[in-house]
């Protein structure tokens, strides 16, 4: 027994040497079953700026009177309207402001994440991983802004041209041949003895590409169905962050969640409340303006977007009868036993619980990420938020939902996104289409011979 014994330590001591013989002096790569310790990933992740905390130089000055609390609560309330300002600037401009502007956030968010993953797995000195995870990023999002964008929104712009015109007709294989490019450069990138470091990116690159790209594509989505789907919910979560901190920061005492121990129940439940009052007021008012509620659709008479419409039917008010039980009371005090109200104030309800109860979800996950790797903040681009991903982790989750609800509840088939894969079409085509509909509407009586 301690002959296997004394072996079996020969046979490590021998595995050890012989590991030590392919590892050159003096390098820092360490073998696939090393550990990473816990000093060693908080000692990586400190290399990550941290942004809660930055001060700019004459804001610390003249505030440096106060208390680090009091301090801190008044440099994020100033980037808070600056946000809230540069974002208005946005919408001003219109919708293609807003879809370069998401397109920039979600590059930034990516690279906040991925910065992350260089840092703990200690991929520095690795072949071409920073290349080929922002290889990806161009792939995923020439996939998805010209599956949907190009192909259904802009087609006509870009069928003007032969070789645009050909693109959107290989789309599809065009995106797959760069993806399998990715794939091919990741698998003759793998060294030995990097392989899970390796393979630990290449999942986290992926992850980081579904949680941003997938989110962002569907923001832009719902910015053409009519900015009002992208403001109202933006700014929902915008209200519930502010007045959630408001009432955690002036009544707040009872812990909400472990993974953020700074939120609490009373600005939790004060933060939803306000965002479904005020939710409803900001929605009332952009109903009335075609700008914000008209979908951002291509003129072929005009040649450009036009952003004037006649609204469809849930942003007008319509007519509805109250309860049995209200109407009577409305009866007595004299009023009309119906009200009167724009159709989407009351699915600005459902919106605003959404991103009342389950948006801050996405925040809380954030958190535990964060914690996951000890750090602070995704990044320090905004003195007294953090990074931008601190302050899109909720917009995304958000805006899948927006998506969602717009899909199941909202959507119908659009005529002028039916004439727009007819303008695709080759004239002779388009002309078959014409006389095959012709000869439908006569044989079903709709249209006279």
């Amino acid at each position: 027994m301690a002959q296997d014994e004394e072996g079996d330590v020969r046979r490590r001591v021998m595995e050890n040497e012989d590991r030590g013989d392919q590892i050159p002096l003096g390098s820092e790569v360490e073998s696939d079953d090393d550990r990473l310790p816990e000093q060693s990933i908080e000692q990586r992740t400190k290399t990550i700026p941290q942004g809660t905390d930055q001060e700019p130089s004459f804001l610390h000055t003249i505030l440096s009177p106060l208390p680090p609390r009091w301090r801190n609560w008044v440099i994020r309330g100033i980037f808070t309207w600056l946000m809230i300002g540069l974002f208005c600037l946005i919408i001003y401009v219109g919708p293609l402001a807003l879809m370069f502007t998401t397109l920039l956030v979600q590059v930034w968010c990516f690279k906040e994440i991925i910065n992350i993953g260089y840092s703990v797995y200690r991929m520095h000195g690795l072949p071409w991983f920073r290349s080929l995870s922002w290889w990806f990023l161009i792939t995923s999002n020439y996939f998805f802004y010209g599956e949907s964008l190009v192909a259904d929104y802009f087609s006509v712009i870009f069928s003007k041209s032969d070789i645009m015109r050909w693109l959107i007709t290989y789309h599809r294989f065009t995106s797959f041949t760069m993806y399998i490019v990715g794939f091919v450069w990741f698998v003759l990138s793998l060294k030995t003895r990097y392989y899970i470091r390796q393979f630990s990116l290449f999942a986290w690159t992926h992850v980081a590409l579904l949680i941003v790209v997938t989110q962002s594509y569907l923001i832009i989505i719902n910015i053409f169905h009519g900015m009002i789907w992208f403001i109202v919910p933006v700014s929902m979560i915008v209200i519930n962050d502010v007045m959630a901190y408001m009432f955690g920061f002036f009544f707040g005492k009872t812990p909400l969640i472990q993974l953020s121990p700074k939120k609490t129940w009373e600005g939790f439940i004060g933060g939803g409340i306000s965002t479904v009052f005020m939710s409803m007021m900001l929605s009332y008012v952009m109903c009335q303006y075609p700008f914000f509620v008209c979908p951002v659709e291509y003129s072929e008479s005009e040649d450009s977007f036009r952003y004037e419409c006649d609204p469809p039917a849930i942003f007008r008010p319509q007519e509805y009868n109250l309860p049995e039980t209200l109407s009577n009371f409305s009866a007595l005090l004299g009023w009309k036993k119906t009200l009167t109200v724009y159709p989407f104030v009351l699915h600005s309800v459902a919106l605003s619980v959404f991103s009342s109860v389950i948006g801050p979800f996405g925040g809380f996950f954030a958190s535990g990420f964060k914690r996951a790797f000890k750090i602070k903040d995704f990044g320090d681009v905004i003195p007294g938020h953090g990074g931008m991903m601190d302050r899109f982790d909720c917009q995304y989750l958000m805006a899948t939902f927006v998506n969602v609800y717009i899909m199941t509840f909202i959507s119908e088939t659009s005529p002028q996104k039916l004439l727009q894969k007819v303008y695709m079409l080759k004239p002779e085509q388009q002309l078959q289409l014409y006389n095959l509909l012709q000869d439908s509407l006569i044989a079903r009586g709709i249209l006279q011979p």
